[in-house]
């Protein structure tokens, strides 16, 4: 189990993402504009600056929604190796089958 402090961490990262989402794309695209004046973009660049860092989306980290774990994860069913295992082996994932031999 991956620690609380961690996984509540991540989770105001998300809700921080999702707030400045639209605000950073907009941004972003006037930045990324080369008809627009230097002005503008460059006011832009320091609007985009000010804002939390915690805003940015590739500063959210995958994690495990069963044990919060941090690495080993399937982003297709959003759990960790490990938890996949468990719940495949106790028949909790439709279409997952344990092989053996």
């Amino acid at each position: 189990m991956a620690k609380v402090s961690a996984i509540e961490k991540n989770k105001k990262k998300k809700r921080l993402v999702n707030k400045f989402a639209k605000k950073r794309g907009e941004l972003k695209a006037i930045i990324k504009n080369r008809d627009l004046p230097i002005e503008e973009r460059f006011k832009a660049q320091l609007a985009l600056a000010e804002m939390p860092r915690n805003g940015a989306k590739n500063r959210l980290r995958n994690r495990c929604s069963v044990s919060g774990r941090p690495r080993g994860n399937y982003r297709k069913l959003g759990v960790s190796r490990i938890a996949l295992r468990e719940l495949g082996s106790k028949g909790l994932i439709p279409g997952l089958v344990k092989s053996s031999w």
